[in-house]
């Protein structure tokens, strides 16, 4: 069942009571790049996975609130065992996760016995468990790197990300058939006509997008990785293939160019929105600091069985 909350004060200055909680609880606040703007305006730390998990593991603050999806919120658990980690959504899933149950996962990997698993953080904390090593898009390619040439991979849960992988390392991998419901639905046709309207305009994409998306790109890579770019290259106009969150911080970093949304396939220009990245809201930002909770717990034996994947990509940096 949904957790339930006493309702927000009407009329509170909901910024200021975060960080009045926030110093109260001597909390730290974790925000991923596709939360809403004003959530990650108050976060101390605000990245990709990889350095949310990074910025979790070196973290000295008695407890973390994660503005993301329940995966990141168990990383930061399995890594800070003594913690309270709450969110401000504990419904807030991801289609990755979902589409990739324990389960059936272990029931899959019975079909490869001796293959090197790797999984990509976007998996529950039992996925985890059962896996040689974790990777995010941000060091994907440096983690199926470090595999040795004799060792047969298997790779979950995102199809497209594991082909991309293989595009940039030559390294066959066995995929699992799992996708993100957002980077998807990305239009390849749309693209191009936006193109033509913007023609010095350049394509920048997410490696969860479709290889005919990535194909368009001027550069595919990680939201921290197309953050760098847009700051760094000298073009003045983007064509941005990710969840628009990012675009909060890309405006705040490269002031004075301009960042188009990549339109999706059919009417709904809504659905390149991360639905469940959505739920957190700054409501729920307080009630989650004022309540301390929801909290997410991750049973003892799965946690210690993931913190070694973890670990372990943590330590390739």
């Amino acid at each position: 069942m949904p957790f339930e909350q006493a309702p927000v004060s009407p009329g509170l200055d909901l910024a200021a009571e975060i960080d009045r909680l926030r110093r109260e609880r001597q909390a730290v606040i974790l925000a991923h790049y596709y939360q809403e703007g004003e959530i990650q305006d108050l976060a101390d730390h605000v990245g990709d996975s990889l350095q949310l998990a990074q910025a979790a593991a070196r973290t000295e603050a008695k407890a973390i609130v994660f503005c993301g999806v329940h995966f990141m919120a168990e990383t930061a658990k399995i890594l800070n065992p003594d913690k309270p980690v709450w969110v401000p959504d504990l419904e807030a899933s991801c289609s990755l996760a979902e589409g990739c149950p324990a389960p059936a996962f272990g029931r899959w990997l019975e079909n490869f016995p001796g293959a090197f698993v790797v999984s990509y953080v976007n998996c529950s904390a039992e996925v985890k468990a059962l896996s040689d090593i974790i990777c995010t898009s941000s060091n994907a390619v440096r983690v199926i790197r470090s595999i040795p040439e004799d060792r047969r991979i298997v790779f979950a849960p995102d199809r497209h990300l594991g082909r991309y992988i293989i595009r940039q390392t030559g390294r066959d991998m066995i995929l699992w058939p799992g996708t993100c419901q957002v980077h998807e639905i990305f239009s390849e046709k749309r693209i191009l006509q936006l193109k033509v309207r913007h023609p010095e305009a350049k394509v920048i994409a997410h490696p969860e997008c479709d290889e005919r998306v990535t194909a368009l790109a001027d550069h595919v890579g990680s939201t921290s990785s197309l953050l760098r770019f847009v700051q760094e290259d000298p073009g003045k106009e983007f064509i941005i293939a990710t969840e628009p969150g990012i675009i909060h911080q890309m405006e705040k970093l490269a002031a004075g160019k301009t960042f188009i949304p990549a339109p999706v396939i059919g009417a709904c220009e809504a659905c390149a929105t991360c639905p469940h990245m959505k739920r957190n809201t700054m409501e729920k930002l307080h009630l989650c600091l004022r309540d301390r909770a929801p909290e997410v717990t991750v049973p003892e034996e799965i946690r210690v069985k993931a913190l070694r994947p973890i670990e372990r990509m943590l330590a390739l940096g």
